[in-house]
């Protein structure tokens, strides 16, 4: 494939292969140039015949972008955005590699400010779900619903995140896509062949020199902390320990309604889910089959429960 094809070119078979035969939406990108300079990317997704402004806003996970909810959106039948986070996607890299909630929620409000014209339904998905929470704490006229995806305050990062951090811990540039497709589907990521391969070609780019790499600075980063030398003083556990303090902080000053959704065999334990409804009490939670990639494993079935949010 060519870098400069289509990036929605893909949405018929997504669509065919979820039993959506409805028009399809019309997608396109937009930016938007940041006070310091950065650029922010998202995708705007509007329903055929239509002009609709958004009315649910999408926030991907770690190492993902605004793609990874294509499928959901079709099935979702909304007028969406879905937001490239900083360092992903289209979006600048943070010289700072600040990628914490509380720092990339800024650029989420200067995203809903810019391209919506009333409060949504803000979805997020893993690193997302915790910057919604933030937007929903710091801007609650902009939230309407908080909808988090698989994953709470505090989770144990020594189970499912730590398989991510080994999947993007190599070599930061590749000879080619087809050996990133070949990587995911050894790490058990991607889900079909066709899945994994859109997955990469949409995640990746192709340098000048003619090597591949990952959109997304989070794969420099973590092949940068693979190699770099032991310290003590328990990095990752002081890391856990402020993201567990700032998202409860977060979770607590959210005015809008509140729905955790989290896969049987995802990154959510029953603890979590526990320790969540006991400082979430008024919070609806779903637990549905998949894994901790909701939004790609059962996107259809996604877009139907999000559809029930939204109307």
């Amino acid at each position: 494939m060519a870098d400069d094809f289509d990036e929605f070119s893909f949405l018929p078979a997504q669509a065919a292969d979820v039993g959506v035969d409805a028009p399809l939406p019309r997608g396109e990108r937009v930016s938007l140039t940041l006070p310091d300079g950065r650029t922010l990317s998202a995708l705007r997704y509007v329903p055929a015949g239509t002009e609709d402004p958004p009315v649910v806003t999408f926030l991907h996970g770690a190492g993902l972008n605004a793609h990874t909810w294509d499928t959901t959106i079709l099935a979702l039948g909304l007028p969406a955005l879905a937001i490239d986070l900083a360092g992903h996607g289209d979006s600048s890299w943070r010289e700072d590699a600040a990628y914490l909630a509380r720092v990339l929620a800024p650029d989420v409000i200067a995203a809903l400010e810019t391209w919506t014209d009333r409060p949504q339904v803000l979805v997020g998905q893993s690193l997302g779900a915790l910057v919604a929470a933030a937007v929903a704490a710091s801007a609650p006229e902009r939230v309407r619903d908080l909808v988090m995806i698989d994953i709470t305050p505090g989770i144990d990062q020594s189970a499912g995140p730590s398989q991510i951090r080994a999947f993007f811990a190599g070599p930061t540039d590749w000879a080619s896509r087809e050996e990133l497709v070949e990587k995911a589907l050894a790490f058990g990521l991607g889900g079909s062949r066709d899945a994994a391969t859109r997955g990469v070609y949409l995640n990746s780019r192709v340098r000048d020199d003619g090597r591949v790499e990952w959109k997304h600075h989070f794969a420099h980063l973590a092949a940068a902390a693979a190699n770099a030398p032991e310290t003590e003083g328990g990095t990752d556990d002081e890391l856990t320990a402020v993201l567990s303090e700032t998202g409860w902080d977060d979770l607590d000053a959210v005015s809008a309604p509140i729905t955790l959704i989290r896969g049987d065999h995802g990154y959510v334990t029953d603890a979590d889910a526990g320790e969540f409804a006991r400082r979430v009490p008024a919070a609806s939670l779903y637990v549905v089959p998949t894994g901790h990639n909701v939004q790609e494993e059962i996107p259809a079935d996604l877009g139907r429960l999000l559809s029930g949010i939204a109307g």
